[in-house]
């Protein structure tokens, strides 16, 4: 058999086999259920009603039009930031840099207040600004790491930081609303994405963000460019022997991730009611790309079960507020309650991951490598 074909039968394996003799969606239930047993075993604890607590969450988040609707447009920008770290796994990095990518999206996409174009290409103008934007920011942390071997681990990290402060310095000094000093110049009329349900925040940047998941898992496994990414991922060695050429899928992904992490930033500057603008706290858009990463390790790093993932976080977070109002469960206990369903949720992936990742890193834990 050739190294391709073993390369090939790995890849299949990987993906169907469980950690724990169960399908991926059998694990994925049972970790729910702990989750849930779990928040609920807290919750009652600490003297409050766990069945009042879970069906204010699901009311708040899933009970009804304007709840389903405040529950997608959460998910939107979480789906595009948790394919940012999903795409450079399957390609064996960790790219921790979607926060960062998505600010530097957001701007890009703001910057069109600046331009005078025909009514129907501002929205695609836009987009393709913070793809750009996003990828372009992505893309040093990728070359520091084929070129000089720099761990994109604290590269990406470090990257989040400069974006962070150059993104303060561009919205007080060079984006700035003349009427507003606390947020940059608003996005045009013509450029904002529609809003999809009447007096709800879901926007049309929802489609945008399902088409791109779409399109990253059409390319991810039914391509060969997918099939070189996924097979570098899996088992780098292998994948050498079989003429796959690791820094072009290297690059790749983190370009993959970054033009994500920009559509994540453009969804939410152009999609946003009422502001349609990045506010100098970066209140609307901070820590997105960090709960990605959680959305991602959900929905085990696959495009279609993060459209899933992306939905259950958005939920959470659009039924906390139920859960505060109505079950009385102070904002703190539903934080953890959702700290230790969404922990729950991400085992099976991580372990799955530390298992690849021993391959690819066999000297960090004391065995020879495998091909």
């Amino acid at each position: 058999m050739s190294e391709r074909e073993l390369l090939a039968q790995d890849i299949k394996g990987a993906l169907k086999r469980g950690l724990f003799g169960l399908s991926p969606i059998a694990e994925s239930l049972v970790a729910a259920a702990l989750g849930l047993i779990i928040g609920a075993i807290i919750m009652a604890l600490s003297g409050f009603d766990p069945i009042v607590a879970y069906a204010a969450l699901l009311k708040g988040g899933f009970a009804s039009t304007y709840a389903l609707a405040t529950s997608a447009a959460r998910a939107t920008p979480l789906l595009l930031t948790g394919l940012t770290f999903a795409i450079c796994v399957r390609a064996g990095m960790f790219n921790i840099g979607a926060e960062g990518q998505m600010y530097m999206g957001a701007l890009a996409a703001v910057t069109l207040s600046y331009f005078v174009l025909p009514p129907g290409l501002y929205q695609i103008v836009g987009i393709l600004f913070a793809m750009t934007a996003g990828a372009l920011w992505s893309l040093i942390p990728a070359l520091l790491r084929v070129f000089r071997g720099v761990s994109e681990v604290i590269s990406t990290i470090m990257f989040n930081w400069i974006s962070h402060f150059l993104a303060f310095y561009l919205i007080a000094k060079i984006l700035v609303d003349p009427a507003r000093s606390s947020q940059t110049v608003r996005v045009p009329v013509a450029a904002r994405f529609p809003i999809l349900i009447p007096r709800t925040d879901l926007s049309y940047a929802l489609f945008a963000a399902l088409a791109f998941a779409i399109l990253i898992y059409v390319l991810l496994w039914h391509t060969p460019t997918g099939y070189e990414i996924r097979a570098a991922g899996l088992n780098p060695r292998a994948a050498k022997y079989g003429g796959i050429k690791s820094k072009r899928t290297m690059i790749m992904s983190f370009l993959l991730g970054g033009m994500s992490a920009g559509l994540a930033g453009a969804a939410m500057a152009m999609g946003t009611p009422p502001s349609y603008a990045v506010f100098a706290g970066l209140s609307q858009i901070a820590n997105l790309g960090f709960n990605g990463m959680a959305v991602a390790m959900v929905g085990r790093n696959h495009p279609i079960g993060m459209i899933a993932s992306a939905l259950l976080f958005g939920g959470l977070a659009a039924g906390a507020r139920e859960m505060q109002i109505s079950a009385g469960v102070p904002v703190e206990m539903v934080g953890v309650v959702q700290g230790v369903i969404v922990i729950a949720l991400a085992v099976p992936e991580l372990l799955r991951i530390f298992r690849i990742f021993r391959k690819r890193w066999p000297r960090l834990f004391g065995r020879r490598a495998e091909v």
